[in-house]
């Protein structure tokens, strides 16, 4: 008999002696509805994830529904197959980068297909909702520069990063490295109004349409959300960075761009042209002078306090949302930016993905966190595709401090991989709890 029903049991026999059940019944209907829930819930806490994250595009891309496929879920699923009584679960991130959708309707019918997908293939998913790096939609709001092209109005200068004090050292272009360096737009000034505004009306759309799908499940299945994930290695200068007199080069070859990248110890430039004057200054926190690291920090802390703010006034309890917040240098004070009242913290993990007590930013940031869990939102272990090795990694990173979460970046890379998916089954099998 399960748990539950030897409580009704117990409770029916009680009230019978009492000559109560019949005016008791329907407080005792509550009382195990209740007890049910509770169970449900402790359940779902107790649960860790291993997610795979698959790569925007590759064939999944936002602005086709359609690639967002069955065939995709059972792929992974059949690779790296739940285990009964397990308390890892094995499931999927996707990034929806929302202000690079070409419609509305479009986003929110692959968002829905995703969460549909997911409860059809019994595969927990992790929704990160991306207004950081992606914005190519919206011309609108960065086009200061080209009549020629959509959006155009001078006044964009508003939304995006400056190299100095003055709207006149606006940008037109930025690099990116993810693997290759390529050239971005200019990265958004993420204390803009319009800018901001824009990233609320967008998680108010989206945030609201996994809450409802999440609270339709039934509670023994509510862990298929293993989360929702604002910002995207939120920061200013590092993964849209701005080579001095870059404008030039706007027009001009690829061929002739600088190569040299960023030196991410070199806080706060970069080693590169320094940026966060709009979004300083926009804050108010200074108009004039040297630009600090803590100046840097403490906008990308109020970008992932409103984000995290507008995902929970939609419903979205702080033990399922997470924010994504960049740490390169060791202890550099851009940790501390991931933690808010809203939300749980998450940051990136490469170099320190074998052991997060080695992440000294890590460390302190959670020893001051009062959220009730943590995530490795994006994680890769760098050392060999060894099973021991890959298995030791990911039990120390679930093991530390709470962890809820780690989103492998990417399944497209470790999926012809036998070491390393072997590595994640045993992690799996050995967290199966017996009974």
């Amino acid at each position: 008999m399960t748990a539950m029903g030897c409580a009704a049991k117990a409770l029916d026999a009680s009230l019978e002696c009492c000559g109560m059940r019949g005016a008791c019944v329907v407080g005792a209907l509550i009382f195990l509805a209740v007890s049910a829930a509770n169970g449900a819930l402790a359940a779902e806490r107790a649960v860790q994830y291993i997610l795979v994250n698959r790569m925007p595009g590759n064939p999944w891309d936002q602005n086709r529904p359609e690639s967002i496929t069955k065939d995709g879920f059972l792929e992974v699923k059949q690779a790296l197959p739940q285990a009964p009584g397990s308390t890892v679960k094995v499931g999927i991130g996707f990034i929806f980068s929302y202000l690079n959708s070409t419609s509305d309707e479009v986003l929110l019918a692959s968002l829905k297909r995703f969460l549909a997908l997911a409860e059809e293939t019994d595969t927990p998913v992790f929704v990160q909702l991306d207004g950081d790096n992606w914005w190519g939609a919206r011309p609108d709001l960065w086009n200061w520069w080209d009549p020629s092209r959509p959006g155009y109005n001078p006044a964009n200068r508003m939304n995006v990063e400056w190299t100095g004090w003055s709207p006149d050292d606006a940008i037109k272009i930025a690099w990116r490295n993810w693997g290759r360096q390529i050239r971005v737009l200019p990265p958004p000034n993420l204390m803009s109004p319009r800018y901001r505004g824009a990233c609320r009306q967008k998680l108010r759309l989206l945030v609201p349409v996994v809450v409802r799908w999440w609270r339709r499940l039934p509670a023994g299945k509510r862990y298929l959300l293993a989360g929702v994930k604002v910002g995207h290695e939120s920061s200013i200068g590092v993964n849209a960075w701005y080579y001095p007199h870059g404008n030039d080069l706007l027009d001009r070859p690829t061929e002739q761009d600088p190569t040299a990248g960023v030196d991410v110890d070199q806080v706060p430039s970069r080693g590169v042209a320094q940026i966060g004057y709009a979004a300083v200054s926009t804050a108010g926190i200074r108009m004039s002078g040297a630009i600090t690291e803590a100046d840097l920090a403490e906008v990308v802390r109020r970008h992932l306090v409103e984000q995290s703010r507008a995902a929970a006034q939609c419903g979205l309890p702080r033990e399922k949302l997470f924010t994504h917040c960049g740490g390169w240098k060791s202890d550099e004070l851009l940790y501390d930016a991931a933690l808010n009242r809203y939300s749980c913290p998450g940051w990136s993990f490469y170099r320190h993905a074998d052991d997060p007590r080695k992440d000294a930013g890590v460390v302190k940031a959670l020893a001051r966190s009062n959220a009730p869990t943590w995530g490795a939102v994006e994680w890769l272990y760098q050392g060999p595709r060894e099973v021991g090795p890959w298995r030791r990694a990911l039990a120390d990173t679930l093991s530390y401090r709470g962890c809820r979460l780690v989103c492998i970046y990417n399944w497209e890379g470790i999926r012809d991989s036998p070491a390393v998916l072997e590595a994640i089954r045993q992690v799996v099998a050995q967290s199966v709890v017996r009974r």
